[in-house]
């Protein structure tokens, strides 16, 4: 059986490494804060490592999931990074969202030393990571995310090579560009439904069996309307997200011209104090204006 590493145990990454764990793969994990690598050690089968670098000795493919370009770059060639102990062969499997620039330079660096990089960013939130029922759009070299798939079918209930590196993250732009709209229509949706005095529930019921339906209508209309929003994927990670959309717009001058404003809206949700509340708040921004 595989080794498999695991490095970030954050809201995505600890329920991801729990399924290879559970899958019977040889596991090996680390995370900045020693106390979450201890208590993911209480529930699953695995080894607890002190540095990216240790981990790398022992496996063949290497997960990882942080937060942005800085901390991939400070995981795989920082001090004590996975670059200094990796075993020639060995595929890395990055799940952090990051500009594609990113992707192409880790993977170029990786080449060189007969190791393989796949931009493999996810798209499924929290619940979907829990579930094992992520969705995953891959870059870089086709046989190595070949090789990988009997790993990202422990938590992915779809994936999907998209080409050459740097293409996983080009789709996920793709796919941050359309779920903004969605949650700025439904936001202001669920918003007018009040206004004008329907009953919400009944309202859901009807249209979600209609053309307008969605993943977030289904699972993000109700606690709009109770004003519910501390779960799920943060304001903050999408602010993230959509200013990688817009650097990368900006580059090849493309027009997402309603992906920044509402890149913009969610500005205005962090001034509110909401960078921790999940994306689907946008409707708090609209009935404050009201």
């Amino acid at each position: 059986m595989d080794k498999v590493g695991f490095i970030g145990l954050g809201v995505m990454g600890y329920p991801m490494s729990s399924h290879i764990s559970k899958s019977g793969f040889q596991t090996y994990i680390f995370n900045r804060t020693s106390s979450i690598s201890s208590k993911w050690k209480d529930s699953f089968h695995g080894s607890i490592c002190t540095s990216p670098k240790e981990v790398t000795k022992y496996v063949d493919f290497l997960c990882l999931c942080v937060s942005k370009d800085e901390d991939v770059k400070e995981v795989l060639c920082g001090k004590d990074g996975a670059i200094e102990g990796i075993k020639p062969g060995t595929t890395i499997i990055d799940h952090t969202t990051t500009s594609a620039s990113l992707a192409r330079e880790m993977h170029e660096i990786f080449e060189e030393i007969n190791c393989h990089y796949l931009d493999a960013p996810v798209s499924g939130g929290q619940a979907g990571a829990e579930n094992g029922s992520l969705t995953i759009m891959a870059g870089g070299n086709e046989e190595a995310y070949k090789r990988s798939k009997k790993v990202l079918s422990t938590y992915s209930k779809f994936s999907k090579y998209m080409g050459e590196a740097g293409n996983g993250q080009l789709t996920k732009m793709v796919n941050q560009i359309a779920i903004a709209s969605l949650i700025q229509g439904l936001a202001e949706s669920v918003n007018f439904s009040e206004e004008v005095g329907l009953d919400s529930k009944d309202v859901l019921q009807v249209i979600s069996k209609g053309a307008a339906q969605s993943w977030q209508m289904d699972n993000r209309w109700e606690t709009m309307a109770r004003d519910e929003f501390d779960f799920g994927f943060a304001v903050d990670l999408m602010r993230k997200d959509l200013d990688i959309v817009e650097s990368e717009a900006k580059k090849l001058n493309v027009n997402i011209e309603t992906t920044k404003l509402i890149n913009n809206f969610y500005k205005e949700l962090q001034k509110m104090g909401g960078g921790g509340w999940d994306t689907s708040s946008l409707v708090k921004r609209i009935r404050k204006k009201i």
